[in-house]
């Protein structure tokens, strides 16, 4: 959505582009500036690039010369009055040079003309030789050149092929069928909570959907010359600084609730559905507003801004009365017609505003609605911030449609509000969704919630206290609560595209790891997130892996991260936005993949094996992409591709290798080709097995994925490859030395100031990667840490094998990874332990604990505790001792900080990184279920 210049050039109140990038300017037709452009410092005068006809000529051009020219008179031509003629030998045709015949003047005697004749008859015999030649020469020529510009066309068009295929989708039926996620084949998730990155407001599973949401502001209580205006709250932002906020219950379809609690008050927001019609049915949301219990803290008031936007699609007006904004109505492709309601509250000192506006994109909705506010005189004593009403009339612009819509009302809190959403097509409704009845449905989902939490993880059997059943319902809740869906096109590159292009506009429902930091879809994350989704409803979870499954392209790439629409983009630093496809990402969706063919292996019905049918082609893509593009020198071997030799000029001490999903985690100082990686060759060896499982259940051959499984898991060659025989551990190899370290460049002091001046400040080098010590050579890189242990967390290690005890013996070392909050990445023994990457890159798998390689380590204890062996009972006792430090540390911090975190102290154990980290950090839950 944009505006066009004459509309901006008319006076319209309109909010700014985010950032504040100024409008269009006028200019040439094709959006070119014309020569002369204002700038803040007066007239700027563009000059003209010189033409190719008026710069200088090449000083070093060099002519070429043809075959025996004189380089010395290359420019002057000759006559030469040597012949060219044509003798034929026994190789056909050649060429050379003879002298001139000596010139007859006819008076040669009675043969001077026999002779005379005869020459001609020479001459014209050369000449059908010499004319034959040239038809040969030219047709080889002619032949020449066809074969020259057709293999120059083919050229072309196999670049252009090439420089295609990243952004082609595969050839294969998609999974998600085509209007699986719409009003008429599933009702029941149509609408959702599926905009994570705002504290609440719902949209529809459609291309460009309605939105809904809410935003908030606490008005100030005094009128104090030049106040600034109200921070307005809408999307989940760490710097708003809330003590909490987060869904307490959700189901992920009908029914949520979540605790939002800011400075000086708290609230609580609900939302029911209630199917029926044909466009998904109805809801109503409920906010109940408290103020905080505190002496100090007064009684607030605070406007609730209630909202409706479209997205380039369908219409929305006003209902309006006694200048209140009673209703908003409207119509949508897959929505139908609809009202959205107000209910009035009826009490004292409530003061109700509304604003028609329009916005050009969804993520300067706050932007909008700011830009439409005014400040108002209130009781004649207050100051307020108001909307300002129609923007829309008020500009002269009858042609311009209003695409937002919001009502705001102001009231002191304890208050209770409604929003009611009734679908047209919805006839049958005997009463409305409000007051009593909305009561009633509320506690109705509440109870089948708690009903179904307890049937799933049994945590009340366990003993668990109700604080402890608050928090990891408040986990799931927000694992659930957090799914989005995204609609839009990355932007991808491959090595043949010299800029970056669009991928296919694509949809995506998928779990997010961090409504405020990373609200949007992550490859790797999506496998750990799916663990837990699929053990609360495994209907989510499958739509979700179909549709991440449906983004594989023609070679089997998946970008790793998923920045579809305006929201998601506008969270995103320009840096990271472009993913490219030599890139990989841990390919962890085979992790529920695998565990949901184990719960469903005793009920599988026809609709999985014919899901498990339309996946595996996508898997079979994707994994084969894996197996060329992925591997490493040495056979068996796998390679992550990204790490940069130049590390931004040799400013990071050790190579980030983002595309493992452990960014930092210290891999080969010198990153080459020779690298090999042991947790890759992991993942690997869990796809095949899981590949040769679904061949078996589907029908389809599965020796080859038998094969390689059996290759990938064989302990010997994975300890030939990957076993460190002087720090006895499972390790990386590459071109190595751990004499790095960061130092910062001397820079010249500034020169001594002069009688009554002020020194100037000394400046302050840049740190850059300097050697000390021994230099780099191909070696195992001997960091323990969780890469380290993948051929353990992944269960590939023999449990008979000495290796084994090895590992858990080093798991119980608090000089290691343990500690009583849980295992830490990286050993505190490593030389790079929790050490800054470059002057301003913080550590960040250098020693923090992190919950996902938690999961795996708690996983495979529980395993390997199950099995006969020599290190049974070793693997059962630290596997109690892991899990109840894990449990105990995340409860006890969620009830110190309010939040679930993305990583945690090896040192305290209070939470660090992002909050609320509710992607993997969820699995907890599965963790104090004991579900693996």
């Amino acid at each position: 959505m944009s505006l066009t210049a004459d509309q901006t050039s008319m006076g319209l109140e309109i909010a700014p582009n985010e950032g504040g990038d100024p409008a269009e300017l006028p200019g040439n037709s094709d959006g070119s500036q014309s020569e002369t452009e204002d700038s803040e410092f007066g007239e700027i005068f563009v000059a003209d690039e010189p033409s190719e006809t008026e710069q200088d000529g090449d000083p070093h051009e060099v002519k070429q010369l043809s075959a025996g020219e004189d380089p010395e008179h290359a420019d002057k031509w000759e006559p030469d009055d040597t012949e060219c003629v044509l003798n034929e030998d026994e190789e056909g045709m050649v060429r050379h040079r003879k002298p001139p015949a000596a010139k007859s003047n006819g008076a040669a005697g009675d043969g001077s003309e026999k002779g005379s004749e005869d020459g001609y008859v020479q001459q014209g015999r050369r000449t059908a030789r010499s004319q034959q030649m040239s038809w040969g020469q030219i047709l080889r020529i002619c032949a020449t050149i066809f074969l020259v510009m057709s293999g120059g066309v083919g050229y072309v068009k196999y670049q252009e092929l090439l420089r295609s295929r990243v952004n082609t989708p595969l050839d294969a039926p998609k999974v998600v069928e085509e209007g699986a996620t719409g009003a008429t084949l599933s009702p029941d998730r149509f609408w959702g909570t599926y905009r994570p990155n705002v504290y609440f407001g719902m949209k529809t599973r459609s291309p460009r959907s309605l939105v809904t949401g809410m935003m908030w502001m606490v008005q100030y209580s005094r009128a104090v010359p030049r106040i600034a205006r109200p921070e307005v709250r809408h999307t989940c932002e760490q710097g708003d600084g809330l003590p909490r906020y987060g869904w307490l219950q959700h189901d992920g379809v009908n029914f949520g609730l979540q605790e939002i609690i800011d400075k000086n008050f708290s609230m609580v927001t609900e939302f029911v559905k209630r199917p029926g019609g044909d466009h998904g049915g109805d809801w109503t949301w409920r906010i109940t507003a408290s103020p905080r219990k505190s002496k100090s803290i007064s009684v607030p008031t605070v406007s609730f801004l209630f909202y409706a936007a479209t997205d380039g699609q369908g219409t929305i007006q006003p209902v309006i009365e006694n200048n209140r904004l009673v209703a908003i109505t409207g119509q949508t492709e897959e929505l139908g017609k609809f009202r959205m309601s107000f209910p009035k509250v009826t009490r004292k000192n409530i003061t109700y505003h509304h604003l028609v506006s329009y916005s050009p994109r969804l993520d300067l909705l706050k932007s909008s609605v700011e830009h439409g506010m005014r400040r108002l005189l209130f009781n004649k004593t207050r100051i307020l911030y108001g909307l300002a009403g129609d923007l829309i009339k008020r500009s002269n612009m009858p042609d311009l449609k209003a695409n937002v819509l919001v009502h705001q009302v102001t009231l002191e809190v304890p208050c209770v509000l409604e929003v009611v959403f009734e679908s047209e097509s919805f006839t049958s409704r005997n009463t409305r969704l409000v007051g009593m009845e909305l009561t009633r449905e509320l506690e109705k989902y509440k109870v089948a919630f708690d009903e179904k939490f307890e049937n799933t993880f049994g945590l009340n059997r366990r003993g668990y206290t109700e604080k402890n059943l608050r928090f990891a319902k408040a986990a799931v809740s927000n694992m659930v609560g957090g799914i989005g869906y995204f609609r839009g096109k990355s932007l991808v590159q491959s090595p043949y595209n010299e800029e970056p292009v669009e991928y296919w506009e694509a949809p995506l429902y998928t779990a997010v790891p961090s409504r405020s930091f990373f609200p949007r879809g992550f490859l790797w994350d999506e496998g750990f997130h799916q663990l837990l989704v699929s053990k609360w409803d495994t209907a989510i979870s499958k739509e979700i892996l179909s549709h991440w499954l449906d983004l594989v392209n023609t070679e089997g790439w998946i970008p790793r991260e998923q920045i579809l629409g305006s929201e998601a983009r506008s969270k995103v630093p320009a840096e990271f936005v472009v993913q490219k496809n030599q890139n990989a990402n841990p390919p962890t969706l085979f992790l529920p993949i695998q565990s949901l063919m184990k719960d469903l292996a005793g009920n599988r019905s026809e609709q999985d094996i014919l899901l498990l049918k339309r996946m595996f082609p996508r898997l079979k893509t994707w994994y084969n992409w894996f197996n060329t593009s992925q591997l490493g020198n040495e056979p068996s071997s796998y390679r992550w591709r990204g790490r940069d030799p130049g590390a931004n000029k040799n400013q990071q001490l050790n190579p980030l290798t983002l595309t493992s999903g452990l960014d930092d985690y210290p891999r080969a100082s010198h990153p080459s080709d020779n690298e090999r990686h042991v947790d890759l060759r992991c993942w690997m060896a869990l796809a095949s097995g899981v590949m040769a499982d679904i061949a078996k259940v589907i029908g389809e051959p599965g020796e080859e994925y038998e094969a390689t499984h059996k290759l990938l898991t064989d302990n010997a060659l994975l300890e030939k490859l990957h076993w460190s025989p002087e720090k006895q551990l499972f390790s990386d190899y590459g071109k190595h030395t751990k004499g790095v370290v960061l130092e910062r460049e001397k820079v010249p002091l500034p020169p001594p100031p002069k009688p009554g001046m002020r020194r100037q400040p000394v400046p302050k080098g840049k740190m850059y990667r300097v050697l000390k010590g021994e230099q780099p050579k191909d070696q195992f890189v001997n960091s323990f840490g969780y890469v380290s242990l993948f051929p353990f967390l992944l269960q590939i290690v023999d449990p008979k094998s000495p290796k084994l005890g090895k590992i858990l013996t080093d798991l119980k070392n608090p000089q290691l990874l343990w500690t009583k909050y849980g295992l830490r990445s990286l050993a505190k023994t490593d030389p790079l332990y929790m050490k800054y990457n470059t002057e301003h890159d913080p550590p960040y798998w250098r020693g923090q604990i992190w919950i996902n390689m938690n999961f795996l380590a708690v996983r495979a204890l529980h395993h390997y505790s199950s099995i006969k062996g020599p290190y049974q009972s070793q693997a059962a006792e630290t596997y109690k001792e892991l899990r109840r430090n894990l449990i105990h540390n995340l409860y006890v911090e969620y009830e110190r900080s309010g939040f679930i975190w993305e990583n945690y102290s090896d040192v305290n154990g209070h939470g660090k990184g992002c909050h609320p980290f509710t992607g993997w950090s969820s699995l907890i839950v599965l963790i104090m279920a004991e579900k693996y």
